[in-house]
């Protein structure tokens, strides 16, 4: 599944740019560098927006594309923030089974954004996630960390709007 980019507003500071040149420094050169220093990236800024794999980009040599390429290939990478709200459906086998499918639609239903998308706004974003441990809760929801088992889709919004 490709994953899709949502317009939202870069806004990295100066001592984050200083953490990853100091980061693309350390491995400029090195074998097998590009995975690390995108998985630091991401510890910096939370994500990988394309002013940082710009950046990535010249200062290991390697063209925007692979860099995307990879970002987008491998699902620990997120391209966008995650929201205010940070909605995630766990698609894993007991979840999907017990109706996360169902749940998912509704998030999408409800706030007008696919899995892998963050709202322009920064007010939500939604994850499609594997297992999170709490099997015997499926089908399972969480928000801002906060599990939210056993829902059917009309427990969905309720939810939802306590984070409003």
């Amino acid at each position: 599944m490709k994953k899709k980019t949502t317009t939202v507003t870069f806004k990295g500071t100066d001592e984050q740019k200083a953490k990853l040149l100091a980061v693309i420094d350390e491995y400029k050169g090195k074998d097998g560098n590009l995975l690390p220093v995108l998985q630091k990236a991401q510890d910096i800024y939370g994500y990988l927006p394309p002013e940082v794999q710009k950046m990535i980009a010249l200062g290991l040599g390697v063209s925007e594309a692979e860099i995307f390429g990879v970002a987008s290939f491998y699902s620990q990478f997120k391209l966008n923030p995650d929201g205010k709200v940070a909605i995630a459906v766990c698609l894993g086998t007991a979840c999907y089974v017990k109706g996360s499918g169902k749940l998912a639609d509704k998030v999408k239903e409800i706030v007008g954004i696919g899995p892998g998308e963050t709202t322009p706004d920064g007010q939500y974003s939604f994850e499609a996630t594997r297992c999170v441990g709490a099997c015997g809760l499926a089908p399972v929801l969480t928000i801002n960390g906060d599990v939210y088992g056993r829902l059917t889709p009309a427990d969905v919004e309720g939810i939802i709007n306590k984070y409003n």
